[in-house]
């Protein structure tokens, strides 16, 4: 086994000030220790990232540590495992592709579903976006989700665009940084930039373009409904954060641990939402998904949405309670779905991802659902 990296001094003494500065540190001597013996208790607090290796960085970001952001927890079952074969694919074509903009490029997979042949279709299907959590891929958030066998079933594009290593060092979205919480420029941009570009290769229906995410890719979601309310028609969000909840690491560490201040109002139009949450989640307290919901159902207007509440239990499965905020025609506009017992993992995911609790309810079917519901076929 290899010796585990050496975390340079004035490394562990930034990390550990951050701490201290969002009121999280870890008390005298090594911040959680640096040998392999520590690595549940680093991850379970979101922090296994900070001991990743690092770039040579440009002077702005030296001593910036945003693997520190590293919002998914090591909680569920065995992790890091390749895609079982087949199963991110689906029946239909899982192309690479790249795009490039003036504040960068990233590589995506696009999933067309079975059928379907390219841009010469007549019928425009949906899109949705997929953004993975931290360490994650294209291939292994599909696996994980399977929205591409959903896709298939209901006629979608699914496009998953790839976080790399060089933008952090964890892959994680960037969701906490004033840089990227705006249109112009930034990853919102660039995952913008994604969608017109598959809209331009394929026959996308501009009224139902959906992004969903996990952890920090549920927090760029949010951002991308905020701040692109005119491109996507409806927003998911498994384990995330609300919108600004964060500027910097010690705001970012105090959010997802629930510490942190009162979160701004929502700016834009209101946007149809639909979050999942754990209440066992330790990395990313469920008061953010409460605040998520609180600030779409806000968003609505002073007359306010009709709200319903039931609560059951998954054959076999997780109980759980869902909320739904409906509008006067009784079409669901916000839904929030506490997970009774569940972690920092994707509800009723495949084994075959990371970060997956297959015990259900199934997100990827109830997001799907939401979504399509929000803006029906033609």
């Amino acid at each position: 086994m290899n010796a585990p990296p050496t975390i340079p001094l004035s490394v562990q003494r930034t990390i550990e000030q951050a701490l201290a500065r969002a009121g999280l540190g870890a008390g005298p001597g090594p911040l959680l220790g640096v040998t392999d013996t520590s690595r549940p208790a680093r991850a379970s607090a979101g922090l296994a990232g900070a001991f990743a290796p690092q770039q040579p960085a440009a002077p702005a970001r030296a001593a910036g540590h945003e693997a520190v952001i590293d919002v998914v927890a090591r909680e569920s079952g065995e992790q890091g495992r390749a895609p079982e074969p087949g199963v991110a694919r689906g029946e239909g074509r899982f192309l690479r592709r790249s795009f490039s903009h003036a504040v960068g490029s990233r590589d995506y997979k696009l999933y067309v579903p079975a059928g379907r042949a390219g841009a010469g279709q007549a019928a425009p299907l949906p899109l949705v976006v997929m953004l993975h959590g931290c360490t994650q891929s294209a291939d292994d958030f599909a696996a994980g989700t399977q929205m591409n066998r959903l896709a298939d079933a209901h006629g979608c594009l699914v496009v998953y665009p790839e976080q790399p290593a060089g933008a952090n060092p964890s892959r994680c979205w960037n969701w906490f940084r004033a840089e990227d919480q705006g249109r112009e420029g930034g990853e919102p941009a660039l995952i913008a930039g994604i969608v017109r570009a598959v809209a331009a290769e394929h026959a996308v229906d501009m009224r139902r373009i959906f992004v969903a995410g996990l952890s920090a890719g549920a927090a760029m979601a949010v951002i991308l409904g905020e701040t692109h309310p005119d491109l996507f028609a409806a927003v998911g969000v498994h384990s995330g954060l609300p919108y600004r909840s964060a500027s910097d690491i010690p705001s970012a560490l105090a959010a997802m641990k629930g510490r942190g201040a009162a979160t701004p109002p929502p700016t834009g139009r209101a946007v149809p939402t639909i979050v999942f949450h754990g209440d066992r989640d330790h990395t990313v307290q469920a008061r953010n998904g409460q605040r998520v919901v609180e600030h779409a159902a806000q968003a609505h207007g002073p007359q306010g949405l009709r709200v319903h509440t039931d609560t059951a239990t998954v054959p076999g499965g997780r109980r759980y309670t869902r909320t739904v905020h409906a509008d006067a025609s009784g079409r669901p506009r916000v839904e929030w779905w506490t997970l009774h017992g569940a972690g920092h993992a994707w509800s009723g995911g495949h084994a075959s991802g990371s970060y997956t609790d297959g015990s259900g309810p199934d997100a990827s079917a109830e997001m799907l659902r939401f979504f399509l519901a929000q803006a029906p076929a033609p």
